[in-house]
């Protein structure tokens, strides 16, 4: 053999080696790159998913917001409702031209306990406040007076009345309370 044959032997040795070292690189290399495109493939689901849900909480939220007013608005649909009639009996009893003070009073007190049953249907409920005990939560005590018809701390008298509905109270009672 001469040296020129044994030089590309030698150097086709080489490339084969070369040749296999890359094989043998590549294939290291091709499970860390399938593992990374997996990783990279499950950050982007991930983030796609995050980025779905937000978007569902954003339009829930917006949903529940319009539901809520829409809510208030029928609620306050209903109420005034309720109070036209009362408004129609207003309109009605000042038309009357007549010097009937006694029947204006009349219509007057008719219309005022038919805006009273209308805030009743409603859920309004007076406090009861005479004769009761005091009570900070539904009575507001503008003042207390010396009496020897009641024990200390009773109502014995009511300046405004006060209202409630269900457990909450609109207006507390304005009294007077027994020292």
């Amino acid at each position: 053999m001469t040296d020129i044959e044994k030089e590309e032997i030698i150097e086709s040795e080489e490339e084969t080696a070369e040749v296999e070292g890359e094989e043998t690189v590549e294939a290291t290399e091709s499970p860390e790159n399938s593992e990374l495109e997996k990783l990279s493939a499950e950050l982007e689901e991930a983030q796609n998913s995050k980025l779905r849900l937000q978007a569902d909480f954003d339009n829930y939220r917006k949903r529940v917001e319009r539901e809520k007013q829409s809510l208030i608005n029928y609620a306050v649909e209903g109420m005034v409702s309720e109070l036209l009639p009362v408004i129609d009996n207003f309109e009605r009893a000042l038309e009357v031209k007549e010097a009937d003070f006694e029947g204006f009073y009349q219509g007057v007190e008719m219309i005022k306990n038919q805006f009273i049953e209308a805030l009743k249907s409603q859920g309004l409920e007076e406090i009861e406040a005479l004769d009761q005990p005091f009570d900070p939560n539904y009575h507001n005590a503008v003042s207390q007076m010396e009496s020897e018809d009641h024990d200390s701390d009773i109502v014995v008298q009511v300046f405004q009345k006060g209202y409630k509905i269900k457990d909450k109270v609109v207006r507390p009672s304005m009294v007077v309370v027994s020292k």
